[in-house]
């Protein structure tokens, strides 16, 4: 999905920061012209729309990236199950303990996977919400519970990133709806009770695998990464989601151009 310029763009075709001049497709700086270029919507000196779409499809694949190194620890969690459980139920053939060790060797892979996608995939999508943020309060500077930075530091600070990035991402979602009208909030709350419900799991099923002794409990250790990592994909795949939609809002209200007069 382009983010191009045309005859009824608000935003410059060429740099995406400043209004487009009137008549033209490019803002008084590109064209050349001497007069200041103004922030697109009119907004306070400084801020302007920016295409999200580059990020946003960025995350998107990012996020796909995350989804398949989870895909892969799960299939090495299931493994990790089935040899544990077959040493458990008192079977300790040789073959048990050839998946055993294949089942640690994927598992190590598959943290390093994990690990390598997430760092990459959270770089670039807070990239991401930090544009829809700074593009939500071009759209409606009064619309926001929270300040700018908070779009960041929300993720990090303990206790408030279980609820301050829904906060903005509902805001972002509500300023980016289209003129006088407000999209359902149903996306980002499933989305953010999957990803709550990844962080708990995880929680539960790292602290637990430090209590793994026998193969009952390295059994019952490998259930609960499965479960996770199932969490963490059905989470990423609704991230997509809203990504997806996020993005494509912004693009749409962007080019409808300023809010009509009767609003």
């Amino acid at each position: 999905m382009p983010y191009p310029g045309g005859d009824s763009a608000l935003i410059c075709a060429r740099c995406h920061h400043f209004a487009a001049a009137p008549g033209a497709t490019l803002c008084h700086r590109c064209l050349g012209d001497s007069s200041e270029p103004v922030p697109a919507f009119g907004s306070s000196p400084g801020l302007w729309l920016r295409s999200p779409v580059g990020l946003g499809w960025a995350a998107v694949v990012l996020l796909g990236v995350v989804v398949a190194a989870d895909l892969f620890a799960v299939a090495a969690d299931l493994l990790q199950y089935d040899a544990a459980g077959a040493l458990a139920d008192g079977e300790p053939s040789a073959a048990a303990f050839r998946r055993a060790g294949r089942a640690d060797a994927l598992l190590a892979a598959a943290a390093g996977a994990q690990a390598v996608a997430l760092v990459a995939c959270v770089i670039v999508y807070l990239c991401w919400f930090q544009r829809v943020r700074a593009n939500a309060q071009v759209f409606n500077p009064l619309g926001h519970r929270k300040s700018p930075g908070w779009a960041i530091g929300g993720w990090f600070v303990p206790v408030v990133n279980l609820w301050f990035p829904r906060r903005i991402t509902l805001d972002i979602w509500d300023a980016s709806s289209p003129w006088g009208t407000t999209r359902s909030h149903a996306l980002v709350n499933a989305w953010w009770t999957l990803w709550l419900g990844s962080l708990f799991a995880d929680r539960l099923a790292t602290t637990g695998d430090g209590d793994a002794e026998g193969a009952a409990q390295v059994r019952d250790g490998a259930l609960r990464m499965a479960i996770s990592d199932s969490l963490d994909i059905a989470a990423a795949v609704l991230a997509i989601l809203v990504v997806v939609r996020l993005t494509r809002m912004q693009h749409e209200k962007a080019m409808a151009g300023a809010a009509p007069a009767a609003l």
